[in-house]
């Protein structure tokens, strides 16, 4: 069981940064794939980025490329995605997901087993 709590979301105007973090609790933490995920209102939830539990490999969306990264800290049991020039499109609400090492698809959010409640990001222009 692994439970994940975001944090690190706000207002900021368009062009500067926001870093968002995901405590995740568990020991097996280091197992999982991690990922962020973002609702926009109105609109479906969309993949932004993902972790491989390896720590091998790292994937964006296009939207964001460039512009996001995200990392791991498995000793501390943290995922963080670092948001830099921000656009008002940016505006979401942002989830951690982790998935199991099974049958995961990076950007399918129904290959992910558990989710945070989500980190409100706006940004204004």
């Amino acid at each position: 069981q692994v439970q994940l709590v975001e944090s690190g979301g706000g207002l900021v105007q368009a062009g500067g940064s926001l870093r968002l973090s995901c405590a995740a609790s568990g020991r097996t933490f280091s197992s999982y794939n991690m990922a962020w995920f973002r609702q926009a209102p109105g609109k479906e939830r969309e993949f932004v980025a993902a972790f491989s539990w390896s720590g091998g490999n790292k994937y964006y969306t296009d939207s964001v490329k460039g512009r996001f990264t995200i990392s791991r800290d498995n000793a501390k049991n943290t995922v963080y995605l670092q948001m830099n020039s921000l656009k008002p499109e940016d505006t979401a609400v942002y989830y951690c997901a982790a998935a199991s090492t099974t049958a995961w698809a990076y950007s399918l959010g129904v290959t992910y087993d558990y989710w945070g409640q989500g980190t409100q990001v706006t940004v204004s222009s």
